[in-house]
């Protein structure tokens, strides 16, 4: 998923709508009215209901056999839920303006959260069990199998509250946290912001900060600030509620800090995370406010504006890329590393799997959905047909093929925690960019795309960094009472000034564009596992390039067919990596300083 919602358009347009693929759901349900879908639901709250009478109060009397076949009777059942409530969330990011859409998923829901609640006892008693007794069950083979998903549980033994405490706060959710996240979804998709007389959703706004024409990016910067300023006191006060809510949370189970909950879920250690936060801002000077400095020169100006950030180089004509040809140069460039791997991304394009065409109230950005393994991924972009367009379906490509590879780990294992989900997407990115450059003899051409591909890093890596240092400013703050709408624009002013550098003046109009990210809102501290990731690929594939791990195709289909059953340190070992060795994020982020200093060279 890349960097909040900024696309770009191409010079001429947008391409036809028509002529980008929409992706075919009836492989999940046909319809929401579906009787197959209704019937999923009135069985699995049935099996829902007999598995709760088998096994509540009784894991501990279970041998290692009993308890391996109550998992996966548990599996069986959550896949089903998750199968609805995916086919409920593709729908509502098709058009979160219809009605009728953001119905069926409030529905869909509350249903599955009343099934679901009478499973939550089951990870509960698991988590109760002692450890000597647990290894003892453990010798059964037929158990030992589930270990990684025992494991990932145990996590969060310290965390975990009386039973009667847990299932009223999983009711709660869908009037709570999941309610107000909604709320922010639709107003967003709902946003018409006037540019010079055309009315244009969010993400078609957004896509103007990369016009070509100077004037064109100051317009949709100043209609886009006014959009964000009158609905500022509703997206503040959503902000403030959920980061209230998270603490009440978070008290209750003893997090220590606001982001220890997400680095528990991404089974990395808090220490991990702090020294990648303070490699890259260490970095700042060496690497955004150098490039961006560089930036300002190319484009005449003594200082950049904040609608300069994503604007093109002057000599970049950017041509429009047809989508025939964005899908055969990432297969292609998937192709030169790994015929398996391109095979697996041909399947997204031969069976509808991918939406990429422009609509009104259509979700901005692009993401992967994984659904369940007895489906198959979808893939949202909202595809422009710029360069960056292509290098968004290379990383969303990523996502889907990762999520196919890792599938046959089960509803329970297959997922991978966050900061090593977007290594097969970043990994994808820079097979297709070498592919390009390779591509490309033409010096200025080179330049441009080099500049791209270190915007795009600098996107991932150091604009997600800020993200997470504006997240835990807020979330630290908010503790003390709730923040002003002001006070929230000072400290997003405050990490974008640190972290973009001298090269930038901030008009006070910017104060206010913390407000449409949605990472915020729906999954607080997810941003810094963009940063992991890319840094992680960064030095994956240096260690590709160098030659010196044998069959390092194999390893790396076998790091993505793990899922989420091993963590950081067994799947980079093959590798010689260690992200806990301070040096390691270093060498992440010498490969943007490298490129950087080439563009230095050429002037």
């Amino acid at each position: 998923m890349p960097d909040a919602t900024i696309q770009a358009a191409p010079p001429g347009g947008a391409p036809t709508s028509s002529a980008l693929p929409d992706w075919n759901l009836a492989d999940l349900y046909p319809t929401p009215d579906s009787p197959n879908l209704a019937a999923d639901l009135d069985r699995t709250e049935a099996l829902a209901e007999a598995f709760s009478t088998a096994h509540v109060g009784k894991l501990g009397a279970h041998d290692g056999i009993a308890l391996a076949a109550a998992i996966a009777e548990y599996e069986r059942i959550v896949e089903v839920l998750e199968r609805v409530m995916s086919y409920a969330q593709l729908l509502f990011s098709e058009d979160a303006t219809k009605a009728e859409s953001g119905r069926f998923y409030q529905q869909m829901s509350e249903r599955v959260t009343a099934i679901s609640t009478r499973l939550l006892f089951f990870a509960l008693e698991v988590n109760n069990l002692g450890e000597e007794a647990l290894e003892a069950k453990l010798a059964a083979p037929e158990l030992a199998r589930w270990r990684p998903w025992l494991r990932d549980q145990r996590v969060f033994r310290p965390h975990q509250l009386a039973e009667e405490l847990e299932r009223l706060l999983h009711e709660k959710e869908v009037t709570g946290a999941a309610a107000w996240s909604r709320l922010f979804d639709e107003e967003l998709a709902a946003m018409r912001i006037s540019v010079r007389g055309e009315e244009l959703g969010v993400s078609a706004a957004l896509n103007l900060l990369s016009d070509p024409n100077r004037a064109v990016r100051e317009t949709a910067a100043h209609a886009i600030a006014a959009a964000l300023r009158g609905r500022l006191k509703l997206f503040s006060l959503v902000t403030n509620t959920l980061a209230k809510d998270k603490q009440t949370v978070d008290a209750w189970r003893h997090y220590p800090h606001p982001g220890s909950y997400r680095n528990r879920a991404n089974m990395v250690e808090d220490e991990v995370v702090d020294a990648l936060v303070a490699a890259v801002e260490a970095s700042y000077p060496r690497l955004s406010h150098r490039y961006y400095a560089l930036k300002a020169k190319w484009l005449g100006l003594d200082k950049l504006q904040y609608w300069d950030r994503n604007a093109p180089l002057p000599e970049d004509d950017d041509r429009e890329i047809p989508w025939s040809e964005a899908k055969e140069r990432v297969l292609s460039a998937y192709r030169a590393f790994s015929p398996a791997l391109a095979d697996i991304g041909r399947r997204f394009f031969d069976n509808a799997w991918i939406d990429a065409g422009l609509r009104p109230g259509k979700a901005s950005g692009a993401f992967a959905h994984p659904t369940v393994p007895s489906a198959h991924p979808y893939l949202l972009l909202n595809y422009h047909g710029r360069t960056r367009d292509v290098m968004t379906l290379a990383h969303e490509l990523g996502h889907g093929v990762h999520q196919v590879l890792a599938a046959p780990q089960g509803c329970l294992m297959a997922g991978t925690p966050l900061t090593l989900a977007e290594t097969a997407s970043v990994f994808g990115e820079m097979l297709t960019f070498r592919g390009l450059l390779a591509d490309e003899t033409n010096p200025a051409r080179r330049r441009i795309l080099l500049a791209a591909k270190v915007e795009d890093m600098l996107n991932t890596v150091v604009r997600q960094i800020a993200f997470y240092r504006f997240e835990t400013l807020l979330h630290e703050e908010r503790r003390s009472g709730e923040l002003l709408p002001e006070r929230i624009g000072a400290l997003w002013m405050q990490v974008q000034s640190a972290s973009l550098g001298p090269a930038f003046e901030f008009a006070p109009e910017y104060s206010a564009f913390w407000s449409y990210v949605p990472h915020f809102i729906h999954s607080p501290f997810y941003v810094y596992a963009y940063a992991f990731g890319d840094c992680l690929v960064n030095a994956l594939y240096s260690v590709y390039q160098s030659g010196q791990v044998e069959d390092f195709e194999g390893k790396y289909l076998a790091l993505l067919a793990a899922g989420g059953t091993l963590r950081h340190r067994e799947l980079l070992a093959p590798f010689g990596l260690d992200a806990a060795d301070p040096g390691f994020w270093r060498r992440g982020l010498d490969v943007i300083d490298g490129f950087i200093d080439s563009l230095e060279e050429q002037g």
